[in-house]
């Protein structure tokens, strides 16, 4: 476990120590306080994105459901969205940005109205899904990376835009099991920029986005001990490549990380791909594993949540009455803008994820109370936000602990489970 207090809380007169649900580290040391107003803000051992989210979704704002704008009972809201459902031949379910419980709820309603469940984080993960697939994978836990790992090789992303406190609490922790020391680390940053912050030593191989699997192949082939010609790859000299090969066959216990969400650029998966073969050419000589991060918007817990329940993962349709899965057939994206969805469910319930601009659909929207498209939704829940509102659980980035968030300031606000599975009993 990576700190003293996952799963807990502790109370005073003063704060809550919790878990922060508004990335996928799930950081579980974040003390946060309430005011007499209900607004909840960090206090102790935040970031930037704790604090944002926090306060975000704690703000005042509008607490009555609204059908087609005007306020609305909560049972109102409910039969107007079971009758757009029940009209519905091809309803859509997105966002998925939930907790457990309000997944399982969406797989039950998708089930219920014959649905298609896609995640709204769903394209960067089938980067890594698709790969996985093709090739398998090699990955370890953050705890691992914490107490063991001497060199971290990170690719394309400086890690702390999505994940701002990994080197404070997983790369760079200031304590580990096996008197491995700060000083004994080495980060080497291919692409990105590294951050102020990054633990130990570090060194940088600038190059472009787009030239990463070239760049990535070239790595992969030399660690696997083919003889390479070119002078480059890209435009990295491949002298810098051999180094960097070296220092990973080298390494006690290596790991190398990427955030899917940040390698933005056609045909990213053939990254991911290069990674898994010079994970594999590295594992038959040294310790080397790989670190996918993700689990924001719980991306993770929605996917975890479809595999316990149908065994399938994101882009699954209920429409024949069994579960179907094709990564291209259903991607929202695709069935929104060929017309195929003539009903959208979008689930927000951690930041305020944007339903698809020029909707032609009807809009249900599950989301905060200050959601930005309340306005143009048919039917519209204000819900409650696990890890504030109501307790909940969420699946981790390393997929191997499903954190328990307490409610920090429990509110009576419909949660999404309860809305969903109000509208599964008005089904048929």
């Amino acid at each position: 476990m990576l700190a003293s207090q996952t799963g807990s809380q502790q109370r005073s007169a003063a704060a809550i120590v919790c878990t922060c649900p508004f990335c996928g580290l799930l950081c579980d040391d974040v003390g946060v306080s309430a005011s007499d107003g209900g607004t909840v803000s960090v206090s102790a051992r935040g970031c930037e994105l704790s604090r944002a989210g926090f306060a975000r979704q704690s703000a005042a704002g509008q607490d009555s459901a609204r059908v087609g704008g005007s306020a609305a009972t909560f049972e109102q809201a409910v039969e107007a969205a079971a009758k757009i459902l029940r009209e519905a031949v091809q309803p859509l379910i997105g966002g998925l940005a939930t907790d457990v419980a309000g997944m399982r709820a969406a797989v039950e309603l998708a089930d219920r109205c014959g649905a298609v469940l896609d995640h709204a984080g769903s394209t960067a993960k089938f980067r890594n899904l698709l790969a996985f697939q093709d090739r398998g994978a090699i990955t370890t836990t953050l705890a691992e990376v914490r107490n063991r790992a001497d060199l971290l090789v990170v690719v394309g992303t400086d890690v702390i835009s999505r994940f701002p406190r990994f080197f404070e609490r997983i790369a760079a922790p200031g304590g580990t099991l096996f008197g491995l020391k700060d000083k004994d680390r080495r980060s080497i940053f291919l692409g990105a920029r590294p951050p102020p912050d990054a633990p130990g030593r570090t060194d940088w191989i600038a190059c472009g986005q787009p030239e990463l699997p070239d760049v990535l192949g070239a790595l992969g082939a030399l660690v696997a001990g083919v003889r390479l010609d070119a002078q480059h790859a890209g435009s990295v000299p491949l002298e810098r490549l051999r180094e960097l090969s070296n220092a990973m066959q080298a390494a006690r216990y290596g790991v190398l990380v990427w955030a899917a969400a940040d390698l933005n650029f056609p045909h990213a998966e053939l990254s991911v791909q290069a990674i898994q073969r010079t994970l594999a050419a590295l594992s038959r000589t040294t310790r080397f594993s790989g670190v996918p991060l993700g689990g924001s918007e719980a991306d993770l817990t929605a996917d975890a949540v479809l595999l316990w329940q149908v065994g399938c993962p994101f882009r699954t349709s209920f429409a024949t009455g069994r579960p179907e899965y094709d990564p291209y057939l259903f991607d929202a994206r695709r069935l929104l803008a060929r017309r195929e969805a003539d009903a959208l469910t979008w689930i927000s319930t951690l930041s305020d994820l944007p339903p698809p601009e020029d909707l032609e659909a009807p809009l249900i929207l599950l989301a905060g109370p200050n959601a930005a498209a309340a306005d143009r939704a048919d039917v519209y829940f204000p819900v409650a936000t696990p890890g504030l509102d109501h307790a909940g659980h969420l699946v981790r980035t390393d997929k191997v602990l499903t954190m328990r968030l307490v409610a920090t300031r429990p509110s009576e606000r419909a949660s999404c489970a309860r809305v969903l599975r109000a509208i599964c009993q008005e089904l048929p």
